[in-house]
């Protein structure tokens, strides 16, 4: 996908998910979500901070999580959701076509973050909302080339990884089939979607096999 695709995939993505977040009830949006610890309301708040994140939140943000990228995302987020849920949908909507990112970040990111988060949203709810398969690649080839934050490479090493819905395929060893959105959840470091995948290496991806394995 060239830049311009990618920017419209990621406003059409925020729109289908302001529209997701229109229909919740005041209890699914204090639901947990597939990242631990946050709920709707953070994880929703979150995806949309990315274009009104700028250097003085981030050092600020870095400042209250100590220094650990993880937590700095993670209290943000929780101050961002704690806002009435009304305005956390307006920003959406007011936010529509902006094509900022968070300092550090490329075009590809914000394609990441919605998409793998808008199923940390619907999965849980029990709601259902297909990715993209042509975005899902695109967000996986990222995902594969960067160490952190989910060190796709490391822990899925050992197997290779094939979409049965686009041309894309990494890694190497026993195979793990699957649509490229299973595949992007899995890479991501999510389990909910290992019931949809298949093939030989399966075994060797799921929770506590890494160690079993000594990886």
């Amino acid at each position: 996908m060239d830049r311009t695709a990618i920017w419209d995939t990621v406003h059409r993505e925020r729109s289908a998910l302001a529209d997701l977040l229109e229909t919740l009830t005041p209890a699914e949006w204090d639901h947990p979500t597939l990242c631990p610890g946050w709920a709707v309301r953070d994880v929703a708040a979150h995806v949309i901070s990315s274009p009104q994140f700028g250097l003085a939140d981030l050092a600020r943000a870095l400042w209250q999580g100590r220094g650990d990228y993880n937590r700095a995302v993670f209290l943000d987020a929780r101050k961002r959701g704690r806002k009435p849920v009304e305005q956390i949908v307006a920003d959406y909507r007011r936010l529509d076509g902006s094509r900022r990112h968070p300092p550090g970040t490329g075009v590809r990111d914000p394609l990441l973050d919605i998409l793998v988060h808008t199923q940390d949203i619907a999965l849980p709810l029990g709601r259902h909302h297909a990715m993209p398969p042509e975005a899902a690649r695109t967000a996986a080839e990222r995902v594969w080339s960067i160490s952190f934050p989910f060190r796709a490479r490391r822990r899925l090493r050992g197997v290779t990884l094939t979409a049965t819905d686009v041309d894309w395929r990494a890694g190497s060893g026993p195979e793990v089939r699957g649509t490229m959105e299973a595949l992007l959840l899995l890479l991501t470091g999510r389990t909910a979607a290992l019931d949809r995948l298949e093939g030989p290496g399966l075994d060797l991806v799921r929770p506590g096999a890494g160690a079993a394995r000594g990886s």
